[in-house]
């Protein structure tokens, strides 16, 4: 017997400025979903939410929460209202019933604390505590907009985590496919104002979305066919009754208004970066580079050789210094040591994430334009600004439109079509992908992976950087910066490898070093333990110590990247000097509890193989 949904929109209709947003759209959650609500930037999705969350009322249709359901919202902005601080702000989302004890658990999983104030976080703080404030009651239907933005990857694989395993049903709009890949399990794409659903994850959709596409303009061209066909009959047929002439030419009239009010699926965007004369072969060399900012040391000793073509990723928490070794590499910070050569020939664009380059009072004509007319240079060659705008996606209206009225999607494809006007060989994007839709992600990841020139690319997108770089550059802790072949996925790996590794060369050291003392053969003055006698033959503590260690080691891992992704912030010092001391001595204080129990880990293996 199929379960009655938690939530319920039918028939919702909303329109805005005379043009239908939604029209008789319908989304079901039922206890347990987990549905991607996916679509282009502007068809509605957030908007959807917001009905269904009852922050706006649709023009018409039923929205349907069943009684005694409890139900979170996020928000892509959220709202701190006159809250003191972090903990009151996420205790106000708690029921009656709800365990307070949920506060402090997501508070040091998210890297927060409760005296931390609002007006005082960076986006990814606020973005943190406001995950925090929906996810802590366990709410019955959780509705998530854009959860990844601004976040670290440690922070989206726990988010991951979070949301596998807790009961509630869950509708999240996102532009992370590896997120909406691992989260989901239904997908209800919005398109032209209408729902369509599929009963699987999001790594299904995108091949049923194109076959559904297909299908609408096979349609089409059906219509078509048979509007001529109407049209030749009634032109050339032979003459028949009148009723029946009449009927005929009404029934092309109907075929007329359908074929007109159909709606295409909305173009693609066009992208190409401006061209410019070739680099010299070596791009950058750093030669053991450093910077600290005070006694924190965001960079130590890191040495890289860029050579033309090369596309280099650049990856770790927030705060761990990722903008700042691409400033260095890039010539916009110096270094405190080491030093740096730039090749021959080197024409720079950047996309800065803040998006600095754009101000809210221009005009989208005059961000491009730079004031000057409505033409834009383009590879050597004036365009028109709407030509150029329409490859964007941009709408002939909104040239004279405020960059302050655009939304975030508009503002970020605004952003590239700024960049990428810009004649260059070295392109240099910070957090390219935030708030782009899934389409304008595919082509921009086309044109990276395509690009003639050299690209330097910091981001938190795992398919993203598997699918363009052919290196990733990633923190290991105290400064350290270590280079990886390949994508983020090949980086994992090496580094699975690397530890396997390293575990089995210490076992081996460890079982040899015991093999010698029992022969006679050890160093004179040496500890060596004696081969236990009952080797393979473990105690039932023993065994419940083997099967429990990795735990307690991803655990305690866990719990130093978390305290050292909160001491990455530069600011944490200044702010709150005993936070700072605490989470350093509590790294410590891991760092030993993790040493020992690799020690004891080791050791029991060795017992058990023995």
């Amino acid at each position: 017997m199929a379960l009655p949904p938690l939530l319920r929109l039918a028939g919702v209709r909303l329109t805005f400025g005379g043009t239908p947003l939604l029209t008789d759209c319908e989304l079901n959650v039922l206890p347990g979903d987990r549905i991607a609500l996916v679509g282009r930037n502007g068809s509605g999705k957030s908007t959807l939410l917001k009905i269904a969350a009852g922050q706006i009322e649709a023009d018409g249709g039923e929205v349907f929460l069943k009684p005694g359901t409890t139900l979170r919202y996020l928000p892509q902005e959220p709202d701190f209202g006159t809250f003191g601080s972090v903990g009151e702000y996420v205790r106000s989302g708690l029921g009656p019933a709800d365990d307070p004890y949920r506060v402090d658990m997501c508070l040091m999983a998210l890297g927060l604390t409760e005296d931390m104030v609002p007006g005082n976080l960076s986006g990814g703080e606020a973005r943190r505590a406001a995950l925090a404030r929906t996810l802590a009651p366990e709410p019955d239907v959780i509705l998530l907009d854009e959860p990844t933005n601004h976040l670290d990857l440690p922070t989206i694989e726990w988010l991951e985590g979070e949301l596998g395993q807790i009961k509630s049903a869950i509708v999240t709009i996102s532009h992370d496919r590896r997120f909406l890949e691992t989260v989901t399990r239904a997908t209800v794409w919005l398109d032209r104002g209408a729902a369509k659903r599929l009963d699987e994850g999001f790594a299904g959709f995108e091949a049923w979305r194109d076959k559904l596409l297909e299908e609408e303009e096979r349609d089409l061209q059906k219509l078509d066919r048979k509007i001529v066909r109407e049209e030749h009959w009634l032109r050339y047929g032979v003459t028949a009754r009148r009723t029946r002439n009449q009927r005929r030419l009404e029934g092309l009239h109907q075929l007329r208004r359908d074929r007109r009010d159909a709606r295409r699926a909305e173009g693609k965007a066009v992208m190409s970066a401006g061209e410019t004369r070739e680099s010299g072969k070596l791009v950058i060399e750093a030669v053991d580079i450093a910077k600290a900012y005070g006694d924190r040391v965001l960079v130590q000793d890191f040495s890289t050789r860029i050579a033309r073509g090369d596309r280099i990723g650049l990856v770790g928490p927030n705060g761990a210094g990722k903008t700042t070794l691409l400033k260095m590499l890039i010539g916009e910070v110096e270094p405190d040591t080491g030093r740096i050569k730039r090749g021959t020939n080197l024409d720079l664009a950047f996309l800065d994430q803040k998006r600095a380059a754009l101000k809210d009072e221009e005009t989208v004509t005059d961000a491009l334009t730079g004031g000057r007319g409505d033409q834009v240079m383009v590879n050597g060659a004036p365009r028109h600004v709407a030509g150029y705008l329409k490859d964007f996606l941009f709408k002939p209206e909104q040239m004279r439109t405020p960059v302050g009225n655009l939304s975030g999607g508009e503002r970020a494809r605004l952003l590239l079509a700024k960049t990428l006007a810009t004649p260059a060989n070295l392109l240099v994007l910070d957090e390219p992908t935030n708030d782009l839709d899934m389409e304008t992600l595919d082509l921009l990841e086309e044109l990276v992976a395509n690009y003639p020139g050299t690209v330097l690319l910091v981001s938190h997108d795992r398919d993203f950087l598997d699918r363009t770089v052919t290196a990733v550059v990633n923190p290991a802790g105290d400064g350290r910066w270590i280079e990886f072949a390949g994508g983020y996925s090949d980086m994992l790996a090496q580094k699975r490898d690397a530890a396997k590794a390293g575990k089995a060369s210490e076992a081996n050291t460890r079982k040899e070093t015991g093999g010698a003392a029992g022969t006679g053969g050890a160093k004179a003055g040496a500890a060596t333990k004696p081969a236990p006698s009952n080797a393979g033959k473990l105690s039932f503590k023993q065994k419940f110590a083997l099967e429990n260690l990795p735990k307690q080691i991803a655990k305690l891992e866990a719990s130093i990247a978390k305290a050292e992704a909160e001491m990455a912030d530069p600011a944490l010092f200044a702010k709150n000097p005993q936070r700072f001391h605490a989470l350093a001595a509590a790294i410590e204080t891991d760092r030993a509890a993790l040493a020992a129990a690799e020690d004891e880990w080791l050791e029991l293996e060795m017992l058990a193989g023995g």
